[in-house]
């Protein structure tokens, strides 16, 4: 424990300064989640906790190796790969994974926009490398003009997921989308973005992970979403809300998510993956994300439903 404070300890200096601004309304130090009020007795298997690296994007980016013992001490065997930390192969980061006994069972990796099937397929191969089961396309919703309102444009996205979901299967990867809360928004045929998605996607090659924060901002419950498309939601970024509408480590927040768990078999839901957006980012310090990502774990580990 003393060796696991004194690597934290460094960390936490080395990310002060390289922060861009100072502390002030940081959340340093937060203590764990204590275990949810819940009537049931359900509970999530450490297997399926996992947890997204663009969270911890700017320690990783500075300590890789520090970084991944640092998930490893709070239980972490999974994680989602957001990209492959600057300066490493595919490789080297997946061999630096193995190192810590942590598998990349997730990667964000966004399709081609024009789709291109030859730089989709060599995508892959690295979600291969990194020993991925799921890849995931990490955002929609916006162009030019800002939140897309155009019901073709959700259309035309939904055919390219088809077609990553089937070449993806090639490469024995499960292919899914991840919302944010843009695609909540009416459209110009009078459905949303995700009725659109849900609708026009093949259920056997494309799966949702359901962001459970931004479907709150998008006005949208997800065990609604989850008992509409019941098999289909394989995986929840459990991010919180704080009173103030902005992200909070997981627990912490307004949402409810012993509620929306307890309908995770009906979603076909296997992995629950924290998250925090700006967990490493000012006012906050960069290793402030181990406080966010210590925090998610135990939360998930002791919450019942």
């Amino acid at each position: 424990m003393a060796a696991l404070a004194s690597r934290r300890g460094f960390l936490k200096a080395a990310a002060g300064t390289a922060a861009l601004v100072g502390a002030g309304g940081a959340l340093a130090g937060a203590t764990a989640a204590p275990a949810a009020a819940a009537a049931g007795e359900q509970r999530i298997p450490v297997r399926r906790i996992s947890i997204q690296l663009y969270t911890l994007r700017d320690i990783l980016s500075q300590d890789v190796d520090g970084t991944l013992a640092a998930l490893a001490s709070y239980g972490y065997k999974q994680v989602e790969a957001a990209g492959v930390p600057g300066g490493l192969t595919p490789e080297e980061f997946r061999e630096a994974l193995d190192d810590h006994g942590i598998k990349a069972t997730s990667a964000h990796i966004g399709i081609p926009q024009p789709f291109d099937a030859a730089t989709w397929r060599e995508q892959l191969r690295v979600a291969n490398v990194l020993g991925a089961t799921y890849v995931n396309h990490p955002y929609f919703g916006t162009d030019e003009n800002g939140p897309i309102r155009d019901a073709a444009k959700y259309v035309a996205l939904a055919a390219d997921l088809n077609k990553a979901g089937r070449i993806a299967r090639n490469f024995r990867l499960q292919f899914g989308y991840h919302n944010h809360h843009n695609e909540f928004l009416r459209q110009s045929d009078g459905r949303t973005g995700m009725d659109i998605l849900f609708q026009e996607t093949d259920p056997t090659l494309v799966h949702f992970q359901l962001d459970l924060y931004w479907a709150w901002r998008g006005a949208a419950d997800p065990v609604d979403i989850i008992n509409a498309h019941r098999g289909r939601i394989r995986q929840f970024h459990v991010k919180d809300m704080g009173v103030d509408g902005l992200f909070e480590d997981p627990g912490k927040g307004l949402i409810d998510f012993p509620r929306i768990f307890a309908q995770a078999r009906k979603g076909g839901t296997v992995e629950f993956i924290v998250e925090r957006d700006n967990a490493g980012t000012a006012p906050r310090q960069p290793a402030d994300a181990l406080d966010t990502a210590e925090v998610g774990f135990d939360f998930l580990r002791n919450v019942r439903f």
